[in-house]
């Protein structure tokens, strides 16, 4: 089993990766929060596929259980099913020395995470992710929201987990679109942060596109210390944070553009090729560089073009509404080289039209 820490003083918590975890789960748990009931969340494909292992784990743990179970997909990241969420948690009676444990992908861990945020003023909450994209970056560091018509995420709150665990044989029954979606937060990581390990993501994708276990545990691992490292730095958002941004500005708009058809990593993906114009037309980022995290890209089968037109004046008017906009400035991240980042609030109309148009079918 790999470790790691998220460092937050005593709002710090580990993250456990590893095969069989799930049947551990109780173990796991015990050292770290002894509830006195557990409800998971958890929506009904992953339902039906694992939340078994949990309660069974959890019970054998003397804990008491309940499952909540909501749709699969982005429909489900609304106040509407947070509220059916709290009148389930209101008739179990559900007070503050109970956990809520998320069981699922990015959805089920945003929606159950600002359910914990929120209801009796927080309760405890852990993380029990099951896609690659939650993996290595929505399971950590404690964002948690719903979605609003206006825009992605926009109704949320910080709400660190008290555990991780990440059991990769999950990723076993993980369709393998979703697999290579999930990764697009993975180039993010090694683009902003560590030059070393997009090296080692390019000379192991067939690996990892075959699904190989050993190697997905320490993507996941170096994925998880990147993000742990800036989430430590900069909790809150206030500044370093905002880097693990790249590729979010414009994919949240073509996310949202596209009615949520498109996979959030592939809309990541489409979003770091545009932001990479940008950085490039501006003499920041060297034209070799951006064909590399381009190449890189495509070697992990992910999209470099948008699939149809998508009208730029719609696309900008959704980056308006998004929580990057602030005080009238479109705020993006550019990479200066592989393994470094800038945040620049400065970026104008004829630049996001032009980034636009290179991401263009």
């Amino acid at each position: 089993m790999l470790t790691l820490d998220v460092n937050l003083g005593d709002r710090g918590y580990p993250v456990l990766i590893g095969s069989g975890l799930l049947n551990r789960f109780g173990d796991l748990l015990g050292p770290r929060l002894v509830p006195t009931s557990a409800v998971v969340v958890s929506d009904h494909t992953v339902a039906g596929l694992y939340a078994e292992r949990l309660l069974t784990s959890l019970g054998e743990a003397g804990c008491r259980t309940a499952l909540l179970e909501v749709a699969p997909g982005e429909s489900s990241k609304s106040l509407a099913v947070a509220s059916q969420l709290y009148d389930q948690l209101s008739a179990l009676g559900v007070d503050r020395q109970s956990a809520i444990i998320a069981l699922g992908g990015g959805v089920v861990g945003d929606l159950s995470g600002f359910v914990a945020a929120t209801w009796l003023r927080g309760l405890p909450f852990v993380q029990v992710p099951t896609t690659l994209e939650a993996d290595i970056d929505a399971s950590v560091g404690g964002k948690t929201a719903v979605n609003h018509p206006s825009g992605k995420n926009l109704i949320g709150a910080f709400h660190q987990p008290r555990l991780v665990i990440i059991d990769v044989e999950c990723l076993r029954t993980l369709d393998k679109r979703d697999l290579r979606a999930g990764l697009a937060e993975s180039i993010k990581h090694a683009a902003i942060r560590d030059a070393d390990f997009f090296v080692w993501q390019r000379e192991r994708a067939n690996l990892i596109l075959g699904g190989d276990e050993a190697v997905l545990a320490e993507l996941i691992q170096r994925n998880c210390r990147i993000k742990a490292e800036v989430v430590a730095e900069d909790e809150r958002e206030a500044g370093l944070r905002a880097i693990l941004n790249f590729g979010h500005t414009i994919g949240h708009a073509i996310e949202a553009e596209c009615q949520f058809g498109l996979r959030h990593g592939e809309c990541v993906a489409l979003g770091m090729i545009a932001a990479n114009h940008i950085a490039t037309h501006r003499g920041l980022l060297d034209p070799d560089q951006a064909r590399q995290i381009r190449d890189l890209t495509e070697r992990l089968q992910l999209p470099c073009r948008l699939p149809q037109r998508l009208d730029a004046d719609a696309l900008g008017r959704r980056m308006r509404h998004d929580k990057k906009f602030l005080a009238g400035h479109m705020r993006f991240v550019l990479v200066d080289r592989i393994g470094q980042a800038r945040i620049v609030d400065d970026v104008g109309n004829a630049e996001v039209v032009g980034a636009l148009v290179a991401i263009q079918p």
